[in-house]
C-alpha cells in the first residue's frame, strides 16, 4: 500500500531548504570560507574530477582533519561548492511565482519544475557529476534529492489520487542524473531543448492532461 502523499491541515505543505549551516565560531567560518574558496579554485581551473581532499586543505592553509570535520567525503565538498546555486533553485520551486512555485496546477508545476532542473543540471553539470559519483549512492543520500522527491512525490499525488506517487517521482529524476544528462548533451548531441522535449513526453505518459 502507497504512503499517502499530502499537505498538513490548514495550508500548504512547507518543504525545508537543504544546506543551511547552523551557527559557527568567527574562525570556523574563516576556515569554511578558505576551504570553499580553495575547492572552488581547483575545479575552476583543473576540473572537478582532479579535486583532492588533501590539495584543498594545504590550498586553504588548514590541516586536513579540519577538511574532514566539516565536509565528510569528496561529495560534500562539492555539494558545498554548489550550494548557492542550490539554495536559489530551491527558492524558487518552493516559493516563488508559478508555474515552478505555488499557484498552478500539479501538472503545470511538475513541467515547469523538470524545465528548471534541466536547465540547474546545464550550468554545473561538471560539479554534479563530481558529487553525485563520487560513491554509489552520492546522487541519493544528497538532502537536495530527497526534497526534489518529496515535492514531485506531492506534485504527482494530487495529480494521480492512488498512483504510486514516490517511485514516479524517482522516475521523473533519473534522466536528470548528471551522468545520463552529460552523456547525452556531450557523447549523443542531444542539445537541451530535446532533452526537455524528452521529459514532457515521460511526463505526459506518467501525467496525462
Amino acid at each position: 500500500m502507497n504512503a499517502p502523499v499530502s499537505d498538513p491541515p490548514g495550508g500548504r505543505r512547507v518543504l525545508p531548504i537543504a544546506g543551511g549551516p547552523p551557527a559557527e565560531r568567527a574562525d570556523a567560518v574563516r576556515n569554511r570560507r578558505r576551504i570553499l574558496a580553495a575547492a572552488a579554485e581547483m575545479i575552476a581551473t583543473r576540473g572537478a574530477d582532479a579535486l583532492s581532499m588533501d590539495e584543498v586543505a594545504r590550498a586553504a592553509g588548514v590541516g586536513v582533519g579540519t577538511v574532514y570535520r566539516r565536509f565528510r567525503d569528496r561529495a560534500s565538498l562539492v555539494y558545498a561548492v554548489i550550494d548557492d546555486r542550490e539554495r536559489e533553485f530551491q527558492r524558487d520551486f518552493l516559493a516563488g511565482p508559478p508555474p515552478l512555485g505555488p499557484g498552478a496546477a500539479p501538472a503545470e508545476r511538475l513541467r515547469a519544475f523538470l524545465h528548471a532542473l534541466a536547465d540547474r543540471t546545464e550550468e554545473q553539470a561538471d560539479l554534479l557529476l563530481a558529487a553525485e559519483t563520487d560513491s554509489a549512492y552520492a546522487r541519493f543520500n544528497d538532502g537536495s534529492y530527497a526534497l526534489y522527491r518529496m515535492h514531485l512525490a506531492m506534485l504527482v499525488a494530487r495529480h494521480r489520487p492512488g498512483a504510486d506517487a514516490v517511485y514516479l517521482a524517482d522516475a521523473l529524476l533519473a534522466p536528470l542524473a548528471a551522468n545520463l544528462f552529460l552523456y547525452q548533451r556531450r557523447v549523443l548531441g542531444m542539445d537541451l531543448d530535446r532533452v526537455k522535449a524528452g521529459l514532457d513526453a515521460m511526463l505526459h505518459g506518467i501525467c496525462p492532461a
